[in-house]
């Protein structure tokens, strides 16, 4: 089935789903109940569905504050894993055979391998429903679409580091893994009938063997009005407050912008203050939650001001790879005029056969192809085995290898 051939549920009609149908369980907090719910889980049958949910915007670290599980036969599990975090093993040898279903699978799976929770086989259900062309891929709107159902939010930001947790809470976190085997199963007979179920399986694979990505270079550089400064010795100033902001959020386990707003860091890169009353003049500083810090803060902007000139940041981060597309006409025209060759098929195909052009091909690896074609001398005698190897190499699946191998070999030699 198409995506157009697919009607949407009239959202007037679709069923509130208000309340888990056997109520909220009382959450995992001891060893015994950890076994218990070990064994039900293991006793039921088929898929497992599972969530995690974290208090990202509250804590630095991504670890899982509440994780729940629901399968057919042992009903839902509600686990606080901070309660029992040496009590894990018992859950781990029941539900790491399972097949998990999880919707936006990337997003949970790291924490719950810090718990030693790791799926045999998995169905992500939001990357089912992009790469069956749907336009809507919230948990919310593939559940309304497809059974009919209206999942209400409202948590999902919460700090779940919060101790009791709120029932109100407990009821939208069982409610997230209430339908999603029921909505694994929409979603598999949608692949199917698209004929896109291998695609599916690679997919899926792909994301239940990634390895945790790595820590990107200069996060600093990411600070909100950062854009503005203009001045190295500047930027050195915010590099070394939000280090020291870094360490502190660490040692603390809270998320940098609670411990220092960015606006704070380039105020005070900006207006560098001498003094801890000058400092404490500036907005935010001169707070009772930031006066203990005080020395912290200008220690960072007097190692700023000590740095010789050549140990100052660039203006511009160092690319790891090609440079931003908008560059290329000046840079590698020729490489800008395949880069719009191959974004141009790569859209088409993308139209044809439902799937978003991320989902096709990752972004980076197209720019990075474009970038450096003609490849380096192979033994690969025509320019389709040479896309072909390139992008088996930068990890592109082989259904994605099939498609777009032929467009791309025809783009870089056009």
């Amino acid at each position: 089935m198409s995506e157009s051939d697919h009607s949407e549920t009239d959202e007037s009609t679709s069923v509130p789903l208000l309340h888990p149908r056997e109520g909220v369980p009382p959450v995992v907090t001891t060893d015994a109940a950890v076994r218990e719910a070990a064994d039900r889980l293991a006793a039921g049958s088929g898929p497992l569905a599972v969530d995690a949910e974290r208090a990202s915007g509250f804590r630095y670290s991504a670890r899982a504050y509440l994780v729940q599980l629901r399968r057919a036969g042992a009903g839902t599990v509600l686990l606080d894993p901070i309660a029992v975090p040496e009590a894990l093993a018992p859950l781990a040898d029941a539900i790491n055979p399972l097949e998990w279903v999880l919707h936006s699978a990337d997003q949970d799976l790291p924490c719950l391998a810090e718990l030693g929770l790791r799926p045999s086989a998995l169905f992500d259900t939001e990357l089912a429903g992009r790469l069956a062309g749907f336009d809507r891929v919230g948990l919310a709107a593939i559940v309304q679409r497809t059974l009919g159902y209206t999942l209400f939010k409202g948590h999902g930001a919460a700090d779940w580091s919060s101790r009791p947790l709120p029932e109100d809470w407990l009821n939208y976190a069982a409610l997230d893994v209430e339908v999603l085997v029921e909505l694994r199963d929409a979603m598999a007979a949608e692949l199917d009938g698209q004929g896109k179920s291998a695609w599916a399986a690679e997919e899926f694979e792909a994301v239940r063997l990634a390895p945790p990505p790595r820590p990107k270079p200069d996060r600093w550089r990411r600070t909100s009005g950062i854009h503005t400064i203009k001045s190295r010795r500047t930027l050195a100033a915010v590099r070394e407050l939000w280090l020291a902001r870094d360490e502190l959020a660490q040692r603390r386990d809270v998320a940098p912008g609670r411990v220092l707003p960015d606006r704070a860091v380039v105020d005070a890169a900006v207006t560098d203050p001498k003094t801890i009353a000058d400092l404490r003049a500036r907005p935010i500083f001169g707070g009772p939650r930031q006066r203990r810090h005080s020395r912290i803060w200008l220690s960072a902007l007097e190692r700023a001001r000590a740095l010789p000139d050549s140990a100052l940041p660039p203006l511009a981060q160092p690319f790891d790879g090609p440079p931003p597309a908008n560059r290329w006409p000046r840079k590698h025209p020729e490489a800008a005029e395949r880069l719009h060759r191959a974004r141009e098929a790569l859209t088409a195909l993308g139209e044809q056969v439902h799937v978003p052009v991320e989902n096709l091909l990752a972004p980076d690896t197209v720019r990075r192809l474009c970038w450096g074609w003609p490849l380096p001398a192979t033994s690969q005698p025509s320019a389709a085995e040479s896309v072909d190897a390139f992008l088996a190499g930068a990890g592109a699946r082989h259904w994605q290898r099939e498609l777009t191998t032929p467009v791309l070999a025809a783009a870089m030699t056009a």
